[in-house]
């Protein structure tokens, strides 16, 4: 396993039924499951692998507001206030700071949309300091770079990925939820056109209520039941390095490399907006949905096409009954290689950048599996053709500071509570009937 994650103690006793079950056990399927057991009902989490093990163990772990799309403030607003509270609600680690976070550049574009937003963010709120070339300087000491400015967001922060998911998941145990994980949950079981069940490798769960948080198998779980919904898989790269006397204080992105400091004096590191793409038959369905996206970022995308994502994992051909191996048991955890340049690139961005840092030294990398949609704005919905099921996919790279509303939200439509936010930027229709399908804002 190279992304790091907490182990979970699967619950005992499989069960017959329950008010609703969870499908994924990464980020927004965690924090739905410590939602729903907050409310005191029968939940049951079923994982195919382990809890947190995809993308969810592999992000950058940044929790912010700054540069997100306007349609997303809403939920991370609510879900920054929700970290907040998360530690002692669950009685677990969940590693949130609000530390704060610094974007500096050398570029004139970044300083003029960096200003474009915080002029737009002010209306929900949130606060973003504009940062001048010293003010920028101040805010990176050891730097070297004569930056021309910056931003500034001090009420975000982070979180930790390997904790995260796994304390959402114990503390809700707690509660009375049940958690199995090596147990793929195969198709949904319908009757009268709605949901009445979940077929797993183990058996079947009685269930009225279903939340499909599986990442990048989303897509596939939901082509199987006659529901098209458009997912990209895009394979990123993050590191991390050995500890070292820290020259970073809080997470920091600049145009060479984005670093997250951590306690034990590491940094989790990437390269943004860098990626990989290794299409299947998934790929090329929805290749024209994704093209104006490509398009705009292809300078930084590497495409690597193969045979091997036809024949096996999510972006695969072919369907499957429910009572033989599906898909999902083939692969159990999602482990696509890192790419070694992306590494060597943020190595030597760091040690440039920071002279303090030049003995630097690798400790691990690893490959993660995101799920886009052609918006870059994650599905949080109930499907009119199917009553009973609700998604939540579609993260796009930045869905782990925004988990824990995506959680509440994702609970409040499995339960016809009211929702904590307006669902409307999420809802799946827009993706199939093409109704407010805008392009990506800042990401």
């Amino acid at each position: 396993m190279p992304a790091p994650i907490r182990y979970v103690q699967d619950s005992a006793d499989f069960p017959e039924s329950a008010d609703v079950v969870v499908i994924g056990g990464g980020i927004a399927g965690s924090a739905a499951t410590w939602e729903l057991a907050q409310q005191g009902l029968k939940v049951v989490l079923v994982e195919k692998g382990l809890v947190g093990a995809e993308q969810s163990s592999r992000n950058w772990g940044w929790c912010r507001q700054q540069n997100r799309d306007e349609r997303e403030l809403p939920l991370i607003i609510y879900a920054l206030q929700r970290w907040g509270e998360l530690n002692a609600a669950t009685g677990e680690e969940l590693g949130f700071r609000r530390s704060g976070l610094v974007y500096a550049t050398r570029n004139e574009e970044d300083i003029a949309a960096w200003e474009k937003w915080g002029r737009m963010a002010k209306n929900y709120g949130v606060r973003s300091d504009m940062l001048n070339a010293e003010q920028a300087k101040a805010m990176t000491p050891g730097s070297t770079t004569p930056w021309l400015g910056g931003v500034s967001s001090p009420t975000d922060g982070h979180a930790e990925p390997r904790l995260a998911s796994a304390g959402l998941v114990i503390g809700a145990q707690r509660l009375g939820a049940r958690v199995f994980q090596q147990c793929a949950v195969r198709g949904l079981d319908i009757a009268a056109g709605r949901v009445c069940g979940v077929w797993t490798e183990r058996g079947l769960i009685k269930t009225s209520r279903v939340i499909c948080a599986a990442g990048a198998w989303t897509s596939m779980f939901c082509r199987r039941h006659g529901i098209d919904l458009p997912l990209g898989n895009v394979i990123g790269t993050a590191f991390r390095t050995q500890p070292i006397e820290q020259a970073i204080a809080m997470p920091l992105y600049t145009p060479g490399f984005a670093c997250r400091p951590q306690i034990d004096g590491s940094y989790t590191v990437s390269v943004s907006g860098r990626g990989r793409l290794e299409p299947g038959a998934q790929g090329i369905r929805y290749a024209r949905q994704f093209y104006p996206t490509f398009k705009s970022r292809r300078k930084n995308l590497k495409f690597n096409p193969g045979i091997r994502p036809f024949f096996s994992g999510p972006e695969a051909l072919g369907s499957w009954e429910f009572d033989r191996q599906s898909p999902f048991e083939r692969v159990r955890i999602l482990d696509p290689a890192a790419d070694a340049s992306i590494v060597e690139e943020g190595l030597a961005a760091m040690r440039k950048e920071y002279p303090a840092l030049a003995n630097l030294k690798l400790a691990q990398s690893w490959g993660g599996m995101i799920d886009s949609t052609p918006d870059a704005i994650p599905v949080i919905s109930t499907v009119a053709k199917l009553p009973g099921l609700v998604i939540s996919a579609g993260y796009s790279a930045h869905g782990f500071g925004i988990g824990p509303g995506a959680g509440r939200l994702a609970a409040d439509l499995a339960t016809d509570g009211t929702p904590v936010v307006d669902p409307t930027p999420y809802r799946y229709s827009r993706l199939v009937d093409g109704s407010g399908l805008d392009a990506p804002g800042m990401m």
